[in-house]
């Protein structure tokens, strides 16, 4: 038989008393059937409740055939009743996000004529598609307006119309539904088919805060966070901007000015650490004395400063120049050489000096995972 759905007659029901009808062995636990629960199943975008009966924890919950089954950590006996508990603030962080969505889909489909084509709603917070795209300022225009319908606190109400009313309703739904179409109504701002639990009046939804957004699919999709998401997402942020006030020893509203600062003075840093570094190859390379066979060089910085090594020392030299920068393990390199095929070479150093690279005929570049005394021994060889 069909499980009595609580949470369609009451979403508030935190607790409940029910008899387990069936019980089926599962792979990583147990399967429960009861002739009445206030779990809602996964289904529409969003996670299955979780909780307990009894003694015994229910871990996620899904719905075949009427069915609500909930996946547990143990076995419960037929015939039993047991006493059913929501992991309430979990369900009702769900419902906040939920509802928020409605009122963000209900106003995106009033202004623009966007539909909704993708919701999920996990542990943190919730996404959603729209076929159309968006703007910042848009953004921004959605919020305030959501918010506003929060703050207004309008009733949300859920129902079954008949098949014959529900043919005069217009209505959201991602699925072409005839029968057993469950209503979801924001007063003034959406009417949606949706099967999933909801607050009873927008002001329990407490805030609704839109993320972040970006192009997706030829729309847009959109992280909303809503209610006890959107505290903690402020209480981690607060966190953050209190770490950094601290670190930049700046008010927390000059934080962002202060890190604008320090990053011009690490710019401004590096920049003059790179001109020094230059200066220093450069001296290298005028110091390096004719050779008839190869040179092996060391130095700090990045390939431009190795080329420019090896350009001079390809002068000077009759075999390869190579100039490596970096640590044993992790090198940097650059070669090149007037008298040998370099191509040729980068495969004679592949095994050797656990090397990858490659280039032109003159010049190779690549990394390798050799020590130091490792390239010494090598470039002493050749």
């Amino acid at each position: 038989m069909e499980t009595r759905k609580l949470y369609y007659e009451n979403a508030f029901t935190r607790e409940f008393d029910a008899e387990v009808i069936a019980c089926e062995p599962r792979k990583d636990g147990f399967a429960v059937a009861l002739d009445r629960t206030a779990f809602n199943p996964e289904g529409g975008g969003q996670t299955g409740d979780t909780g307990v009966l009894g003694s015994v924890r229910v871990l996620d919950t899904h719905e075949r055939g009427g069915v609500v089954w909930h996946y547990t950590d143990e076995a419960l006996a037929v015939g039993a009743s047991v006493r059913g508990r929501l992991d309430w603030a979990e369900r009702f962080r769900k419902m906040q996000d939920h509802t928020g969505e409605h009122i963000v889909s209900g106003i995106v489909h009033a202004r623009w004529g966007y539909e909704n084509v993708g919701f999920h709603l996990g542990g943190d917070g919730c996404t959603l598609d729209f076929d159309g795209e968006l703007t910042r300022a848009q953004i921004d225009e959605i919020e305030a307006a959501a918010n506003a319908v929060v703050w207004e606190d309008r009733p949300v109400t859920a129902r079954f119309p008949s098949a014959e009313e529900l043919k005069t309703l217009s209505y959201r739904s991602k699925l072409d539904l005839t029968e057993n179409v469950r209503l979801v109504t924001v007063e003034g701002i959406d009417v949606c088919a949706c099967c999933a639990p909801h607050v009873e009046r927008t002001g329990q939804v407490g805030l609704i805060k839109l993320l972040d957004f970006m192009r997706h699919r030829g729309g847009v999709r959109i992280w909303l966070k809503a209610g006890a998401d959107a505290l903690r997402d402020y209480d981690s942020r607060y966190t953050a901007t209190a770490a950094i006030s601290g670190l930049l020893n700046r008010p927390q509203d000059e934080v962002v000015a202060g890190t604008e600062k320090l990053l011009a003075q690490r710019d401004a840093l590096q920049a003059e650490l790179a001109a020094q570094r230059r200066k220093a190859v450069e001296a290298m390379a005028a110091a390096l004395a004719p050779t008839e066979g190869s040179l092996l060089l060391f130095a700090e910085g990045g390939d431009a400063e190795l080329r420019l090594l090896v350009n001079a020392g390809m002068e000077k030299c009759g075999g390869v120049c190579a100039a490596f920068a970096g640590t044993d393990g992790d090198w940097r390199f650059v070669m090149g050489s007037r008298t040998r095929d370099m191509r040729a070479f980068a495969k004679d150093i592949r095994e050797p000096l656990s090397a990858r690279g490659g280039g032109q005929e003159r010049m190779i570049s690549g990394r390798s995972a050799a020590s130091e005394a490792a390239l010494r021994r090598f470039f002493a060889e050749i």
